[in-house]
């Protein structure tokens, strides 16, 4: 491209999205290209821009409500402490900024898939998990739309890289900290209060990176709360139960998607002590596209649960790493909300009952909603008005209502 053509680029670019990127951030390739990971520097810092650039508008992460998204490449960390580069997107309301800065939610979003396609900030009409991420998007468009400006992590592995942590808390909360960090370099009309809110395996998320914000970030942040919408717990249970089910389950390939994850941050876990020969061959097809593939095509889909574990299978490494990932254990210090849908037949409704009884125990500040009607994404959809109203309070600085002395029950037998 000649230097008259790109800074006719640059000036349409710049009509069409906003103001240009902040002094000292790299552009970006368009396309895929994007995704290709630099080497990183050895004297980096965690929330460091690796690149950036306008987020295309057709992207479903490119929120409709927003000034302007931009598609970020940072530097985070693995489940090792080891430098990644993580991808994600920034979305800022439109107008200036009020006093402050932009009140923040940090988003964390739910189980799409390993591979690095599965990521929402690749995700477009025809995408292969659109259409959960359009849920996302008229989510946290609501969001924007009232004044917030919006980070959402794709998590390592997912837009980039070769390994996503999936249902590991601390490294997929440090992804989510560190786009935080990465998105205030990029807008400094950002402020620094936040609240953290997440779905599903982003609910599972959403409650580690607040129980770890204020260890993490250090001084000069301010979580002023969290919504867990139908997060992820009970991880060994739910093992366990499809280990005994002669059907085709439905969370079968989230249980290969947790103990491929595990076996490869913890070596004392062996798979070919737990699954059967052919379901080890199988498991490369966790990455063929995404959750929706996996659960309706291919082996995955029509493997009888009980069928790929071995006799006597070994589970005790795998169970304690499962201890080490249960949400329930956290403290957490700022009012928590976890809303889910009684209809929910991905999250169990009983699983999430017994969630907000363990954080209770916790002398977590808790407040536990049923959505009464709401299916998995349900949480999103009816919860929306109930996380809008909450959220709202919480930067008002009025005093939460936590229920653990009456905490209701989502789970009807």
């Amino acid at each position: 491209m000649s230097l008259s053509n790109a800074f006719s680029f640059a000036v349409a670019l710049t009509v069409a999205t906003g103001p240009a990127l902040a002094e000292g951030v790299t552009v970006g390739p368009q396309g895929l290209a994007f995704y290709d990971a630099p080497t990183l520097p050895a004297n980096g810092k965690a929330g460091d821009v690796l690149q950036a650039r306008p987020l295309d508008p057709t992207m479903t992460m490119a929120l409709p409500d927003a000034g302007r998204t931009t598609l970020v490449m940072y530097r985070s960390q693995d489940p090792f402490d080891a430098p990644v580069a993580v991808t994600g997107t920034v979305s800022v309301p439109k107008g200036v900024p009020p006093e402050g800065g932009w009140p923040v939610i940090v988003w964390t979003h739910g189980t799409t898939g390993l591979a690095n396609v599965c990521g929402p900030s690749r995700d477009d009409a025809d995408g292969p998990e659109h259409g959960y991420i359009e849920v996302i998007r008229g989510l946290l468009d609501q969001f924007v739309a009232q004044g917030y400006a919006i980070v959402a992590t794709d998590y390592q592995g997912l837009g980039t890289g070769d390994f996503h942590p999936f249902l590991q808390g601390v490294p997929n909360g440090k992804n989510a900290l560190d786009m935080l960090r990465a998105a205030r370099v990029l807008e400094p009309g950002i402020g620094t209060r936040f609240a953290v809110m997440g779905h599903s395996q982003g609910g599972h998320a959403d409650l580690f990176t607040s129980a770890e914000a204020r260890d993490y970030l250090g001084s000069g942040y301010d979580l002023v709360g969290n919504i867990a919408m139908a997060p992820g717990s009970q991880i060994a249970d739910r093992i366990e139960m499809v280990r005994k089910s002669g059907n085709v389950e439905l969370s079968l390939p989230y249980t290969m998607y947790v103990m491929t994850s595990y076996a490869r941050t913890y070596p004392e876990i062996d798979l070919s002590r737990i699954l059967t020969e052919q379901a080890i061959e199988a498991l490369p097809q966790l990455y063929v596209q995404c959750m929706t593939h996996a659960l309706t095509q291919g082996y995955w889909s029509t493997a009888i649960a009980s069928e790929q574990f071995l006799p006597a299978p070994d589970f005790d490494p795998l169970y304690e790493a499962a201890a080490l990932n249960e949400p329930g254990e956290q403290t957490i210090p700022v009012p928590t909300l976890i809303l889910q849908g009684n209809k929910d037949v991905t999250v169990f409704p009983q699983a999430t009952d017994m969630l907000t009884r363990q954080l209770c125990s916790r002398g977590n500040d808790l407040e536990y909603r049923v959505v009464d009607g709401a299916d998995h994404d349900g949480a999103m959809v009816l919860g929306a008005p109930t996380a809008l109203s909450w959220i709202a309070e919480r930067f008002a600085g009025k005093p939460s209502t936590p229920n653990c002395d009456e905490l209701p029950s989502a789970y009807t037998p």
